[in-house]
């Protein structure tokens, strides 16, 4: 990624703690700047951690089960609400794009990533809210070839953070 460009991502409302783990090791591998973890997404333990530590404890093992020690080398952070944190990010000068499939969409083949961009990845089978649809700048697709109707969403997280990275400045 060149120095000039900011990309973050942002996961929010996932259940799985083996796709937050899969996500923040490709965002380690990546070299992303930061992952948000939003909502109701699992994330693993931190300071001052206001989960029961039993609790907390386990959804650490779970996520480390496939982040492999990226949990401590990215910069990640969580916040329980996303529309502030879109609206913090909006103050920085970040564009925030959806990874979602709605009318109106941009294939992700078609899409020239900003200097300081955030993606946001949500819930495995229903996708992202409506709300959050209608409060980031624009949604992304990733075009399908096959029978499926979508990829995973680390899966589909990775090949859009690579893609926005990768491309030729």
């Amino acid at each position: 990624m060149s120095n000039s460009q900011e990309l973050i991502l942002i996961v929010h409302n996932i259940r799985s703690s083996h796709n937050v783990g899969s996500m923040l090791r490709t965002g380690d591998g990546l070299g992303i700047a930061k992952i948000y973890l939003t909502g109701y997404t699992p994330y693993p333990l931190s300071d001052n951690d206001a989960r029961l530590p039993y609790l907390a404890m386990r959804i650490d093992k779970q996520i480390h089960k496939t982040a492999l020690g990226a949990e401590q080398s990215i910069l990640w952070e969580y916040h329980d609400s996303i529309l502030p944190l879109i609206s913090k990010l909006r103050g920085q000068e970040f564009k925030i794009y959806a990874l979602e499939q709605v009318t109106g969409a941009i294939p992700l083949t078609n899409f020239k990533p900003p200097k300081k961009l955030a993606i946001i990845v949500g819930r495995e089978v229903e996708g992202i809210e409506p709300e959050i649809i209608d409060a980031v700048d624009s949604c992304l697709e990733i075009p399908m070839k096959g029978t499926k109707e979508s990829f995973n969403v680390a899966v589909a997280a990775a090949m859009t953070l690579f893609y926005c990275q990768n491309l030729p400045k």
